[in-house]
């Protein structure tokens, strides 16, 4: 009999640091994911904690490690993009880590702001305040900088943004410039819709920012969608990034920061080779050998960390609720959830997240294909990253079905309009957070419950 260990034995480098098998029962991170079904039920959602602090603490040694090796003059600062995950729980485990933050929209500067009430935070902490920005967004930044929050660093995304600041802030502050990087080749436009053009950088900084005594700028931004990859156009874009840096730091002494955003990968197949200590100590190189070419002062180094702060901690796990053959050849596993409302990257953007059986691992297996609750015919899954199928253990009578999706902690929660209404009225599914005490022990409690009819009437204006 050909079992479904066997199976992933053979196909993976398989058990991993992450994931091992007992009593064939799935154990992620240690923990052991049938004992959380039978606590809570499916389909929930997963967080475990400890792996954000743990992913955080890689990168600081990451860049630490090649801030040493090459001598590197400037220091590094790691940022959290709030965009990923704005959950208390993610913030809080975070911000236990000596890091500062990154934010994208009007209301998360009420979250800057509760922070600050809990403590969590100071006025010294980095808030670098991205996005094209309405009003009350410029409005939010302006008071935090009246208050006193010296380090919230406003992102120029276009020519004009900076003369609401000039007029409104009474206090000296600093400005970073984005700079609209070209987009990949295969991408639907050949330059980023956010941020300055090269073109316009230093006449926006002379013209606005030089003779003023109330500002300086202290940063220049750079953001690929693509991701920190090493492809040839990562490192051309860089490159022209950097070049423009040091000549902006020609006319611009108080320039001191160069931020190169987000896109460190995270693991999405159990194939994943990225190597990222190559990785962060090729950036710290190459800036630092055309800071020396064209006699520049290196730079500090920020870094915008949101899916590989977060998306390793998460989880979703379904039971199978029936099979359905539906033709000679297509078996189909229907979930008890939906991938369009509660992994919504699977279905818009074909993200393959690792899918595995949580339990009956010593169970023969079979090719099947994952549909979700949805009336919608989009609501599956099947294939995964490293081939054009799935396959799990074989259902028999009587025994029941778990199944896992992993490293899912970014983005789908917004995305799939957590709290709000989903497609087919599809509840969100019970959220689990699971934490370590001091001793090691693994405890977990319950975020939120799945969504109830009385929430989606009462948003749909059913409710008297």
């Amino acid at each position: 009999m050909n079992k479904y260990i066997d199976l992933i034995q053979q196909t993976f480098d398989f058990p991993t640091k992450e994931f091992n098998v007992e009593n064939n029962e799935l154990h992620f991170n240690g923990v052991n994911l049938m004992e959380i079904i039978k606590t809570y039920g499916t389909p929930l959602k997963l967080t475990y904690l400890p792996k954000i602090s743990e992913n955080i603490q890689n990168a600081k040694t990451f860049f630490g490690n090649a801030i040493e090796k090459h001598n590197y003059k400037g220091k590094y600062t790691y940022c959290y993009c709030t965009k990923s995950s704005h959950f208390s729980f993610v913030l809080n485990e975070a911000l236990k880590n000596d890091i500062h933050i990154e934010t994208s929209s009007t209301f998360d500067i009420p979250l800057v702001r509760n922070l600050y009430a809990q403590g969590l935070i100071t006025k010294d902490t980095f808030i670098v305040c991205n996005g094209f920005k309405r009003q009350l967004y410029k409005q939010y930044i302006t008071e935090l900088l009246n208050d006193g929050f010296v380090n919230c660093v406003p992102i120029l995304d276009n020519l004009g943004e900076i003369d609401y600041y000039l007029e409104h802030v009474k206090v000296p502050f600093q400005v970073g410039i984005r700079i609209a990087a070209d987009e990949e080749p295969k991408f639907g436009f050949y330059t980023s819709r956010l941020g300055v053009r090269y073109n316009d950088i230093i006449s926006l900084y002379e013209e606005k920012i030089k003779n003023n005594p109330n500002v300086s700028l202290k940063m220049l931004h750079f953001f690929l969608n693509s991701g920190i990859k090493d492809t040839a156009y990562y490192w051309s874009e860089l490159t022209r990034f950097i070049q423009k840096y040091v000549d902006l730091k020609k006319v611009a002494p108080s320039l001191d920061t160069m931020d190169i955003g987000g896109g460190w990968p995270i693991k999405t197949n159990v194939f994943f080779d990225y190597d990222y200590q190559y990785m962060a100590e090729q950036i710290v190189k190459n800036i630092k050998w055309m800071c020396a070419k064209n006699h520049t002062d290196e730079p500090n180094i920020f870094t915008e960390f949101g899916s590989y702060t977060v998306g390793e901690s998460g989880a979703v796990l379904y039971s199978i609720l029936d099979e359905k053959l539906q033709n000679d050849k297509e078996l189909w596993y229907m979930i008890d959830g939906s991938f369009i409302t509660q992994l919504p990257d699977s279905w818009g953007l074909n993200q393959k997240y690792i899918m595995l059986a949580v339990n009956n691992w010593d169970e023969e297996y079979h090719n099947i294909s994952l549909g979700g609750l949805t009336c919608d015919s989009m609501d599956y899954y099947n294939s995964e990253a490293h081939q054009y199928n799935i396959y799990l253990p074989k259902i028999e009578e009587g025994r029941k079905q778990y199944i896992g999706f992993f490293h899912t902690g970014a983005y789908q929660e917004s995305l799939g309009g957590y709290g709000g209404i989903q497609h087919c009225l599809i509840p969100a599914p019970k959220h689990v957070i699971i934490d370590r005490e001091t001793n090691g022990s693994i405890k977990h409690w319950l975020f939120a419950a799945e969504q109830t009819s009385d929430s989606m009437m009462k948003v749909l204006g059913y409710e008297k």
